[in-house]
């Protein structure tokens, strides 16, 4: 038996509202999901270290049917895999209520999911808190029609390197919202546009964070990475081609 609260916080993890085919790969009751977005800018991994179920490698095409289905459960969810000689061919979920089956797809279907180039340097480090996703949530939505973002590091008055998270559009009368953020910062003058809308879609599916790191490389790559009891969840952004910044 599986919670579905479990079954969908790990699918709001990776789907992302974009990612819907990927494999879910189960060993030693241990699940692993990688996937790319479909524009390819970002790359990622979610990790259950407590998922109960058979070892098998379950090819979903659909990501947003197999939601729908887990969406109408109650409480612990039994979850079966049905095979056709060694070949996973569908996933049989049911509640006190509800018997349902997702068909599983053919294996050659699913994306090829790449690996990150990581920096031998992290220009900035910084420990998220609940709080920080919060309030990082607020602010993106109160300019809910502007997708620009930019990550920067300065100077607070203190003199201290910090970095900053501006929303807003780059012109000089546009409205704006700078969130500053402590950390380990290493250098100044760094100024990269990442995708807002992607950004606040990633904190919203990690809400339920118990810890998190932002880590943020002068040449474009932006890397948050969240924990839960059971979940952690890792997701690498490349910055945007082109913005008004």
């Amino acid at each position: 038996m599986i919670a579905r609260s479990l079954l969908s916080s790990l699918i709001s993890k990776y789907y992302l509202g974009t990612n819907e085919s990927v494999k879910w790969i189960i060993n030693d009751n241990h699940l692993e999901i990688n996937f790319v977005s479909p524009s390819k800018d970002v790359i990622g991994q979610v990790l259950c270290e407590d998922f109960q179920l058979e070892n098998t490698v379950l090819p979903i095409y659909d990501t947003k049917k197999l939601s729908n289905l887990v969406s109408i459960c109650q409480g612990n969810v039994l979850v079966e895999v049905e095979k056709v000689n060694t070949i996973a061919t569908k996933l049989n979920l049911s509640d006190m209520h509800f018997n349902l089956t997702y068909a599983l797809s053919d294996m050659l279907l699913i994306p090829r999911v790449g690996t990150v180039n990581e920096p031998d340097e992290w220009e900035v480090k910084i420990d998220l808190t609940s709080e920080d996703v919060s309030q990082l949530i607020r602010a993106k939505s109160a300019l809910s029609d502007v997708d620009n973002m930019v990550f920067k590091t300065t100077n607070d008055l203190d003199g201290n390197l910090v970095c900053e998270i501006v929303f807003g559009d780059g012109h000089g009368h546009s409205n704006k919202i700078t969130y500053q953020l402590m950390g380990k910062v290493k250098e100044g003058g760094i100024s990269i546009p990442f995708d807002s809308n992607m950004f606040k879609t990633i904190l919203a599916a990690n809400k339920d964070m118990e810890s998190g790191t932002l880590k943020l490389a002068k040449g474009g790559l932006l890397q948050l990475k969240f924990n839960t009891e059971n979940i952690t969840s890792e997701y690498s952004m490349v910055r945007k081609a082109e913005t008004s910044f």
